[in-house]
């Protein structure tokens, strides 16, 4: 259990973009970070995909969120919730959930909007939710995470987010790197106190 998966949905690639960044503060942490995302679902079918994705990171497997030492979960904004994709993978961790095998692991949850009150911390404490019922320690940012107080785009207690605009075109603030550096760097610094 040496790795922090970061597992994500992303449709326009900000929330990739950030799951990038969460990995780096994990990285200058000292523990090894794993990208893994989810295939998307289809509302008319059950969807298939390739097993390997044509771009991005690789498709989460189970065994990827069981032997890891912390979750980083990420998901653009549905309706302030998290998107669809994500839920249907969550859905079907139950053999994980009868096993405990999450619990006591540390975790943090990170989204992206098109407005700036487009659901972010609805989002992110949808999130949350099975994150808990797997026992893991659900971790937000704290306020001497400084960016929290001069963002004038995303970020939350609750997690990093970002303000993606109507055209999901805007790139990451400086504000919103920081964030998404720090949730990193807590959970694998959490995570090695715990290994201790």
């Amino acid at each position: 259990m040496s790795y922090i998966l970061i597992l994500y949905y992303s449709r326009h690639g900000a929330t990739a973009e950030m799951a990038h960044h969460v990995a780096r503060g994990v990285e200058a942490a000292g523990f090894e970070a794993r990208l893994r995302t989810v295939p998307a679902v289809s509302t008319v079918c059950e969807a298939t995909e390739a097993t390997i994705p044509a771009s991005g990171a690789p498709y989460v497997e189970l065994d990827d969120l069981r032997d890891c030492a912390g979750l980083a979960l990420g998901s653009p904004t549905r309706f302030g919730n998290m998107a669809a994709a994500m839920k249907y993978f969550l859905d079907g961790t139950s053999a994980l959930w009868l096993a405990g095998a999450l619990a006591g692991k540390p975790a943090g949850v990170f989204t992206s909007t098109s407005s700036l009150h487009g659901g972010q911390e609805s989002t992110l404490l949808s999130m949350m939710l099975p994150l808990l019922h797997h026992g893991m320690l659900v971790m937000g940012l704290p306020y001497s995470e400084t960016d929290l107080i001069h963002t004038r785009s995303g970020g939350t207690p609750y997690g990093p987010s970002h303000l993606a605009g109507t055209e999901s075109n805007l790139p990451l603030t400086e504000e919103e790197r920081r964030l998404c550096h720090a949730l990193g760097r807590r959970l694998a610094t959490t995570a090695a106190q715990l290994k201790d």
